[in-house]
């Protein structure tokens, strides 16, 4: 018959949804200051947000951040 019996299923991909501010900081060892001042500065590029309008970066928005911190160390 034409009935479609697919349940979809909500999947609660991380990866998909991106990762919060504050664990950003704890893997850079940076304050949640020092990351809104790189966004607001433009330094880095401004991360999605979910529904509570929190930020979620994605892998390429760490990459960056990465690649500041790095940069900023060899200057130092």
């Amino acid at each position: 018959m034409g009935v479609n019996t697919e349940v979809k299923r909500h999947t609660d991909n991380k990866e998909d949804q991106g990762i919060k501010a504050i664990q950003v900081c704890k893997l850079f060892d940076i304050s949640k200051a020092t990351l809104f001042r790189w966004e607001r500065e433009g330094v880095i590029a401004r991360p999605t947000r979910d529904w509570r309008n929190w930020r979620l970066y994605t892998r390429k928005n760490v990459d960056e951040i990465e690649k500041v911190i790095c940069a900023r160390k060899r200057v130092v």
